[in-house]
């Protein structure tokens, strides 16, 4: 006998705060009158560390701080063993989003060594010749906004082979001159990163400028700490020999759920940083970094 099973919550965007009701409506759906020994609801909010390869084995330590942070727990029995009719059958059910204890529930960010997500789980029993059904639904946390505003920091820079940091054949570079700014590196996270890029001169031509945003997440704890840079996105922003003294225009949304603001706490952190890179005709690759201070206001 079919039947099918679904957790749909109220709000459409499941983006919620701190202290709200996260509400919605268990989806049964069956031909026929169904027998169950009871249905059961569990929210979760979970905090996942993994190490990178090139960590695991250099701190034993690692091994302990690693372990899943549970940052919410709840369950609720939503209907006692009985039977549920034939057809459509919903039944409401609503959480508070209260954590116990002086636990703080972080915004929902999916990384490669950070993740933070927060989950719905419904499981219906059965007996033991049917199979027990169960349903997950991922719902969104977003931190409280801050009262304060953001004072913008713009940044202006300038790019030359004597500004490259790590480069051991200065002598061997072309010459070339690029100035540019960013509008700030205090970032409100729903607003797009903005700024500019001006080719002033380059001796050999150029053949893409593209706008690198990274994630810097840390694992760890007292005795040593992993710190893995990965790329989140890349946005070709100028290709082929741009005209020289012409404004590029920079502008980056940042993505939602690979985003979250900036996260420091005993265990782990959550970093943003963006690059500008500048790739020549003859395969030089020119990189700006800066580092970026994400917040929601």
């Amino acid at each position: 006998m079919s039947v099918t099973l679904d957790i749909r919550l109220k709000r459409a965007n499941k983006v919620y705060h701190e202290g709200e009701t996260v509400a919605g409506v268990i989806l049964l759906v069956c031909k026929e009158t169904l027998q169950h020994h009871g249905i059961f609801l569990s929210m979760e909010g979970v905090v996942n560390l993994q190490l990178s390869s090139k960590s695991v084995g250099v701190f034993e330590a690692f091994y302990n701080s690693v372990k899943p942070i549970q940052l919410i727990s709840s369950n609720i029995e939503v209907a006692k063993a009985g039977k549920i009719p034939g057809g459509k059958t919903e039944i409401p059910f609503e959480f508070p989003l209260i954590t116990k204890g002086n636990k703080v529930l972080y915004e929902t960010y999916h990384g490669v060594f950070v993740n933070i997500q927060y989950t719905l789980r419904c499981d219906m029993k059965r007996s033991l010749l049917a199979k027990d059904l169960s349903r997950n639904c991922e719902f969104i946390v977003h931190c409280q906004p801050q009262k304060a505003k953001v004072v913008p920091t713009p940044v202006n820079f300038t790019i030359t082979p004597d500004t490259l940091q790590s480069t051991r054949e200065r002598t061997s570079l072309p010459k070339f001159l690029v100035r540019g700014h960013l509008d700030a590196t205090n970032c409100v996270i729903s607003q797009p990163l903005t700024g500019e890029v001006v080719v002033e001169n380059s001796d050999v031509p150029i053949k893409s400028i593209e706008l690198q945003l990274v994630r810097v997440e840390t694992c760890g704890c007292a005795e040593g700490y992993a710190r893995d840079a990965t790329e989140i996105q890349n946005i070709q922003i100028a290709e082929g020999d741009v005209c020289h003294g012409l404004s590029i225009p920079i502008y980056m949304v940042f993505p939602r759920l690979f985003t979250c603001p900036t996260l420091e706490t005993t265990n782990f952190k959550v970093e943003f940083e963006v690059n500008i890179v500048i790739m020549l005709h003859d395969d030089h690759l020119i990189t700006e970094n800066f580092p970026l201070k994400l917040c929601r206001v």
